[in-house]
């Protein structure tokens, strides 16, 4: 049975529907979808306002949108390797060095997908067996909030509860976690290539299902019904 974190949803003043990131052997159960056209170069970001409207990304190994998208999510290397490290290094600046770049590249392998289908969109109870990540896509006050509740039942000497991982932002969505087992979140979206999809003040926090139950399972002991979140929301509607 899929939980739904209504209570966090809610107290934070969330409007924009949740994300799931599915790896599914049927596409049918996400319909309406909507489909990278076969070779057009479109970033997987393109689809958020389809997302919000309801629709599903649906990306194969055939129709994947984007070179990044490609690696990232099927492992598809669609340029050379020392083409790609110049891109990247070099002509967008992301790294200090080449060999930097080639290091990060090596520590950051790909997503292996389990199926055929990758599928990205609103959340579909049916499917929870399929689910692999959910994105919540907030402002600072509400990322704020998240990240809180990520940290409410970590011990110190767990894994790290929140990381802020360079790469894509398709690859922030599922492949920057080590462990899709372990309860973790990643925030997201701090790829400037593909920020021009968002709303300016929007940025993503996208956890594993472990941590998607544990936020669900926020109640009214927790930080989320106490003064701090009261009198900042006071503040900004004084503001």
């Amino acid at each position: 049975m899929q939980p739904y974190p209504k209570l966090l949803i809610e107290t934070a003043g969330i409007e924009i529907p949740l994300v799931g990131f599915y790896d599914a052997p049927d596409a049918k159960p996400f319909e309406p979808l909507a489909v990278p056209k076969g070779g057009a170069h479109v970033c997987v970001f393109a689809f958020y306002k389809s997302w919000v409207a309801g629709e599903t990304l649906l990306v194969t190994k055939d129709d994947y949108g984007c070179g990044g998208a490609g690696r990232a999510w099927c492992g598809i290397e669609t340029r050379s390797r020392e083409e790609f490290v110049r891109f990247l290094a070099d002509e967008e600046g992301l790294k200090a060095s080449r060999d930097l770049m080639n290091r990060w590249l090596d520590a950051s392998p790909p997503y292996r997908r389990e199926h055929e289908n990758l599928l990205v969109g609103p959340l579909r109870a049916d499917q929870y067996r399929y689910l692999k990540t959910v994105t919540f896509y907030v402002n600072p006050d509400q990322l704020a909030l998240l990240a809180i509740g990520a940290q409410y039942e970590s011990a110190p000497e767990d894994p790290p509860p929140v990381i802020a991982p360079f790469g894509s932002g398709c690859g922030q969505m599922v492949g920057v976690f080590k462990d899709l087992g372990v309860a973790q979140a990643a925030i997201g979206s701090t790829d400037i290539a593909m920020r021009q999809y968002l709303p300016p003040d929007v940025l993503a926090f996208t956890v594993t299902k472990p941590m998607y139950e544990r936020l669900a399972a926020l109640d009214e002991r927790s930080f989320l019904t106490k003064p701090f979140w009261k009198r900042l929301r006071a503040a900004r509607t004084r503001s």
